[in-house]
């Protein structure tokens, strides 16, 4: 059976029958220029160490040559699937993330800069990246903690509800951090070995349970809470969707900014750390802290392995190219010496 591993890159065949029509043009655009300089016959004569037949050996094996390269591109595979099962080994990890209001606000000083909600998850994407074979769940909260995605292997699933993530998904508003940690809780499984961590993301602001207490009960559960600041100690005004800010009952400008005493205070609860989400090294300081968690066999994965033909089409592939490289448009001088065209006629006329 032949497949292939990436079978999209077949689609740049078409860049074959291009070339094609491209090297034929350009051959019809070279016949007229030597017409204009007399009979065929004759231009040729005043040529006579220029090939009429090496230009088409040329082409087809530039042809030969891209067609290869995109095969190899394309990964091909044959004979029968292998499959093996083996045990994946990783951590398990929940991402609460804020989504009240105030989320909406810039996460700079710059009150129409990036808002703190798109920041939380470009670097939530970064580390569900780095996450390899680890777990991952979602809780989103406000003035109420819901389940967004149950505990999966499957990163790519992670990174879709991710993107889905709104501040209008929860009609509580409010920053009820605590009842997101207890959620969050509910999210791991029960195997003891398992490396188990809460990520919060969040500004801070507008506590309104006890997280720092919420933090300490994960702690005794083995449950590491680190915490993601987003925001600044500055503030910014939230918008407030028709194109204006929102404004308190005295028609105030609200000004949202990051608590970030608060955000330590629940990491040094939940024996984690806090990291500034404006922070350059943020997704690596987070994959390191994950890292130190004790791995254990989370689930079984099935593989599936075929034969690759890459070494063939790249063996193919240099050979056409050295022969490209030799191939020169002048005559052979060893060939040139005969004339296998006009010792063919002369056999046919004895």
């Amino acid at each position: 059976m032949f497949s292939f591993a990436n079978p999209e890159f077949l689609y740049l065949l078409i860049l074959v029958p291009l070339v094609a029509g491209l090297y034929f043009l350009e051959r019809l655009s070279r016949k007229r220029n030597l017409d204009a300089f007399g009979k065929q016959e004759q231009v040729t004569q005043l040529m006579p160490d220029a090939s009429t037949r090496k230009h088409l050996v040329r082409i087809i094996i530039i042809l030969l040559l891209l067609t290869t390269v995109i095969i190899m591109l394309a990964r091909p595979r044959a004979g029968a699937a292998k499959k093996s099962t083996g045990n994946v080994k990783g951590i398990e990890v929940v991402i609460a993330m804020d989504v009240s209001n105030s989320m909406d606000a810039s996460s700079t000083s710059d009150p129409q800069g990036m808002s703190r909600i798109r920041r939380a998850k470009m670097i939530m994407e970064k580390l569900i990246d780095r996450l390899r074979n680890d777990k991952v769940a979602l809780v989103v909260f406000a003035g109420k903690a819901y389940m967004q995605m149950p505990m999966t292997i499957d990163g790519q699933s992670a990174k879709i509800f991710l993107d889905g993530i709104k501040t209008s998904m929860v009609p509580t508003q409010g920053t009820a951090i605590g009842s997101a940690i207890d959620l969050s809780m509910m999210a791991f499984s029960h195997d003891s070995k398992a490396g188990k961590a809460i990520i919060l993301i969040t500004d801070g602001e507008n506590f309104e349970d006890d997280a720092s207490g919420a933090a300490k009960k994960a702690r005794k559960n083995d449950i590491q809470v680190n915490v993601i600041g987003v925001g600044t100690k500055e503030g910014a005004p939230i918008p407030s969707g028709d194109g204006g800010f929102m404004t308190d009952d005295e028609g105030k400008t609200i000004i949202t900014c990051l608590n970030e005493d608060g955000a330590k205070e629940i990491a040094n609860a939940g024996k984690g750390i806090y990291v500034n989400g404006d922070a350059t090294d943020a997704v690596d300081v987070l994959d390191e802290t994950l890292q130190k968690h004790g791995t254990s066999n989370l689930a079984q994965a099935t593989f599936t392995k075929n034969d690759e033909q890459f070494p063939v089409f790249a063996w193919i592939a240099l050979f056409l190219l050295i022969a490209n490289v030799i191939l020169l448009n002048n005559k052979n001088p060893w060939l040139a010496k005969h004339d296998f065209f006009k010792l063919k006629a002369k056999k046919q006329d004895e």
